[in-house]
């Protein structure tokens, strides 16, 4: 692989076959992890579950409690 060359403003271009292999596309992320022995390892910043806080509620519904939602079923032996 070729190697990438630095701007001025410190920005580099990640090439199309990184990009194709780990499935990056514009306005993604990346996490740079430098390692004790100057290895430094980029990888994607995939979404965390705190991302999907807030994602289901709509202030235009209704809440419905669960036992709402479902028949009464009795007792179960």
């Amino acid at each position: 692989m070729d190697p990438t060359t630095l701007t001025s403003k410190c920005q580099v271009t990640v090439p199309k076959e990184v990009r194709e292999r780990v499935g990056l596309k514009p306005g993604d992320k990346v996490v740079f992890t430098v390692l004790s022995n100057g290895t430094i390892i980029m990888r994607p910043k995939r979404g965390s579950i705190l991302d999907l806080v807030g994602l289901l509620n709509r202030p235009d519904q209704p809440h419905i409690r669960i036992e709402e939602m479902t028949p009464d079923l009795g007792e179960v032996d």
